[in-house]
């Protein structure tokens, strides 16, 4: 624009800033994860968190293929296939209320002192989970599920902590280490356990601890990660939320490991600062009924911002885009997989507990090394494009998979080749989730939300929108919905499925992969480049509010001096404005 001229909305001059900043940061892919090693390995001890989710995701499924913890868990006289989908999926039923409560604790205690919350729940449900003898189950129910609380809570601020301290140019691989983390977690247990299956021997002889081992080895990385956490950095974001600026810019240098009065700290600081800025005047303006700060003010003031996520326009298409995101996630059937990987490599005809356990080592192989790619190369490449492949090799797979069952299981020892080959598709199909789905779905999550509702837009996504998915899962959830009622939902629908039509699952899940790829392609926006304070852009509309709310963020850009910080807008002339012709509060542009 030339100089003189109009400073134009606060999305478009969004546009000049981000120009200006990308202008100053380094590339994206491996050489800006070499530029911000710091950052880097922050963001990989803080991924301890996914670590302990897979490996718990992967783990339950090994033990319970294991003679002796058959016993002493009472599975083994379970008949009823709905009681043993609910003891593998009732993890999921308490990672849905872990995921609801972090959505406040998170802005409340800090991103920080959540993992330390959240490890320490982790680290009761295991003890509980080891305490388990007797033929009774009752432990593993009420283990797995306060396990689930704390998995629950780590799968959504992890995360968050990683996006929120992540400069743009890297965000989405830093997020994407969260899903290597978790798939990393995966393989190590299928590895694991196939080891301890033999302490004592497989069959009645098997020694306790062949299953009591890879149950508490879980402590060990919750403790690391409880203590390791508190000597990192807290979250810029949330510390600017707290009016803690000062500490704000500092971490920001320190991340960048750059100088204070660095230009590009500078603007990173005061994007963040002026998205603080704009969220409290919304608030002022929206909500002027909560502003005194009261214990019951702000209470409210919770409850209409979850509101907001779904009554305001802009918010509820970051909110529905977030919801689907995780829902195509969970039921493109990697959870089908994982938790049953060694029953359904033993229905594809695969003999033996120790070859179907190996199959499903294999798994984690596959879906660790999947993963490796987007961690280098997601934002080169972009979101949109990763997640549309990737629907579609998971889709492909599924329905071959479903072909081969429909036309073989009645007799698998005259298909063993045939039995195989559905194997083979089944890590095809674990490698296109790891560098798609997998990643993708966490990143997307995590960044499309704004600073004033990231922590409970965040949490929302993970428990999902009630109405969105209401008329999808009515069968299945009654009325119940989240990213961790979908998974537990798959858990608990897998063995009656499979009962009931073996091939059909894979059908169904092969339908919703090409749902997702068909959802991606024309309604979810491409987020690759943009800061966490940009999204309005791809998010506004061109109603009244979205124009109002555009000129309060153009304003705070001005008050706190981000304009001028990005060569936007020079100095003023020191006059008097008020009795000048020229229109109070234009900007001057430097071409």
């Amino acid at each position: 624009m030339a100089p003189g001229g109009h400073a134009g909305t606060g999305l478009e001059l969004e546009k000049v800033i981000a120009a200006r900043r990308l202008e100053l940061a380094g590339k994206p892919g491996i050489a800006g994860l070499v530029s911000n090693a710091k950052t880097f390995f922050i963001a990989v001890f803080a991924s301890i968190g996914g670590l302990i989710y897979g490996y718990n995701q992967g783990m339950f499924g090994q033990i319970l293929a294991m003679n002796n913890f058959a016993k002493e868990s009472g599975v083994s006289g379970i008949q009823n296939p709905t009681i043993s989908g609910f003891l593998t999926s009732i993890l999921e039923l308490g990672a849905w209320v872990g995921v609801l409560i972090n959505g406040i604790l998170a802005d409340a205690l800090g991103r920080k002192l959540c993992v330390v919350v959240a490890c320490g729940v982790f680290a009761i449900g295991v003890i509980i989970q080891a305490l388990t003898h007797g033929g009774s189950y009752d432990y593993i129910l009420a283990g797995r599920f306060v396990t689930g609380i704390g998995v629950g809570s780590l799968s959504m601020i992890v995360p968050l902590y990683n996006a929120e301290l992540a400069p743009p140019e890297i965000r989405g691989s830093l997020v994407a280490l969260q899903q290597l983390a978790i798939v990393g977690g995966i393989m190590v247990s299928y590895w694991f356990t196939y080891g301890t299956q033999y302490i004592g021997g497989t069959g009645d002889s098997q020694s306790k601890a062949a299953w009591l081992v890879p149950v508490t080895i879980q402590l060990v990385p919750a403790i690391i990660l409880a203590i390791g956490i508190m000597f990192m950095p807290q979250s810029p974001r949330w510390l600017m939320s707290r009016g803690r600026e000062a500490e704000c810019r500092q971490i920001i240098a320190n991340l960048r490991r750059l100088p204070l009065d660095a230009p590009l700290v500078e603007i990173e600081f005061l994007e963040v600062k002026a998205q603080r800025l704009f969220e409290e005047r919304i608030s002022q303006r929206d909500f002027p009924q909560y502003q005194d700060g009261s214990f019951s003010s702000n209470f409210h003031l919770n409850l209409r911002e979850y509101s907001s996520l779904v009554t305001n326009r802009g918010n509820f298409k970051r909110t529905s885009v977030a919801v689907l995101v995780m829902l195509f996630q969970q039921w493109s059937g990697i959870n089908f997989i994982l938790y049953y990987a060694p029953f359904i490599f033993q229905r594809l005809g695969l003999s033996g507990k120790t070859i179907s356990l190996l199959a499903s080592g294999v798994v984690g192989i596959v879906m660790f090394i999947g993963t490796i790619p987007s961690v280098l190369w997601i934002d080169q490449v972009g979101r949109k494009p990763t997640l549309i492949s990737g629907a579609i090799i998971m889709g492909i797979c599924h329905f071959v998979v479903a072909a081969i069952i429909g036309t073989c299981e009645k007799n698998w020892d005259a298909h063993k080749a045939a039995g195989w080959v559905a194997v083979v598709f089944i890590w095809i199909f674990v490698f296109g989730f790891g560098f798609s789905w997998g990643p993708c779905g966490w990143i997307v999550t995590a960044e499309v939300f704004p600073l004033g509702l990231r922590a409970k837009g965040v949490s929302i996504a993970c428990v999902d929108f009630h109405g969105l998915v209401e008329v999808v899962l009515t069968l299945c959830l009654d009325r119940s919905s989240s990213n961790w009622l979908n998974n537990f939902a798959v858990a608990m629908a897998t063995p009656d499925f499979v009962t009931a039509a073996s091939w059909g699952v894979y059908i169904f899940l092969g339908m919703m992969c090409v749902f997702g790829a068909l959802y991606i392609f024309f309604l979810v926006p491409e987020t690759m480049g943009r800061t966490l304070d940009e999204m309005d852009e791809l998010f506004g509309d061109n109603s009244g509010r979205a124009r109002a709310d555009a000129a309060v963020l153009e304003q705070a850009f001005r008050d706190v001096g981000l304009l001028k910080a990005a060569g936007v807008e020079a100095e003023t002339p020191k006059r008097d404005m008020e009795d000048s012709g020229d229109e109070k509060g234009n900007a001057i542009h430097i071409a």
